[in-house]
């Protein structure tokens, strides 16, 4: 009988778990630096192969997903339709191989100055392209409150091209 070999997927994406919220607050060191009423929650996280083309396509993805309910009580609306709020939080967290044994491996997340260099883009293009936008602050401990509508979360990944 021959065994079936499973290789560690190597992700090739950047990752992006989005939350319909009524509200959400980010917090560091007992001071809130970031909230939206209405809108979606964003954790966003940076993989070695991704770029601002990558982190371009994530943000469109995020404004133009539709996970609002319009009049007859469907998901069509977007962020955009909306006029909803957007809080952006980096989580590498979300890039881990969580595949084998009971700790987490980060090897599939970007390094720190990476992290950061393609978050504050993100970000950048986040402030460039939507009127209200809040931020969680890179590297710090986080606490995150939210009130998730629904509940709706989705996983949003985009590919190099």
């Amino acid at each position: 009988m021959q065994r079936l070999q499973i290789t560690p997927t190597v992700f090739k994406t950047m990752i992006s778990i989005i939350q319909r919220v009524t509200s959400a607050k980010v917090t560091v060191a007992e001071k809130d630096i970031g909230a939206i009423h209405q809108g979606i929650l964003a954790l966003v996280a940076v993989e070695p192969r991704d770029t601002e083309k990558e982190a371009r396509r994530l943000l469109e993805r995020i404004l133009s997903y539709r996970i609002f309910a319009d009049a007859e009580g469907k998901m069509n609306l977007s962020l955009r339709d909306i006029k909803g709020g957007l809080l952006l939080v980096p989580q590498f967290t979300l890039a881990a191989d969580t595949q084998k044994g009971n700790r987490p491996s980060f090897t599939y997340a970007a390094s720190p100055a990476q992290g950061l260099i393609l978050f504050d883009y993100f970000s950048q293009q986040a402030r460039e392209n939507y009127p209200t936008v809040a931020f969680g602050q890179f590297g710090a401990d986080m606490q995150v409150s939210l009130v998730n509508d629904g509940p709706v979360t989705f996983t949003l990944k985009v590919s190099p091209a």
